[in-house]
C-alpha cells in the first residue's frame, strides 16, 4: 500500500519538477520535506491562534492544515522512495504493530 502511494507520488512530483524545470537531486527531496514541515507548522499557528489568521475562515483553515500534512506524508514517501528505504518494515519494526486478531 505505501509503495503504491508513493509511486504516485513520485509520478506527480517528477511531472511537477519537469515542467518547472527542477532538478530533484538528493538534498532536495530532505530540504523539500522540511520546507512542507515548515508550511505545516504555519497552518497549525494559524488554526491554533498563535499566527495570524489572513481573513482565514475556521473552515478555511482546517483545510489548510489538512492540505500541508497530506503534502507532509508526500514528501516523507518521496524521500523514502528516493532513499529505497522500507518503511513499512521499519513501521512495524518502530511502532511493534501487532497482527489484528479476528
Amino acid at each position: 500500500m505505501l509503495n503504491d502511494l508513493a509511486e504516485k507520488f513520485e509520478r506527480a512530483s517528477r511531472t511537477y519538477a519537469d515542467v518547472n524545470g527542477i532538478e530533484r537531486d538528493a538534498d532536495w527531496f530532505l530540504l523539500k520535506l522540511q520546507e512542507e514541515i515548515g508550511e505545516l507548522t504555519q497552518a497549525w499557528n494559524r488554526i491554533s491562534g498563535r499566527g495570524r489568521r489572513k481573513g482565514r475562515s475556521d473552515e478555511q483553515l482546517a483545510r489548510d492544515l489538512a492540505d500541508e500534512a497530506a503534502d507532509v506524508l508526500g514528501h516523507i514517501l518521496l524521500f523514502a522512495h528516493r532513499n529505497d528505504l522500507d518503511l513499512a518494515a521499519a513501521i512495524k519494526r518502530k511502532w511493534l504493530f501487532q497482527p489484528e486478531r479476528g
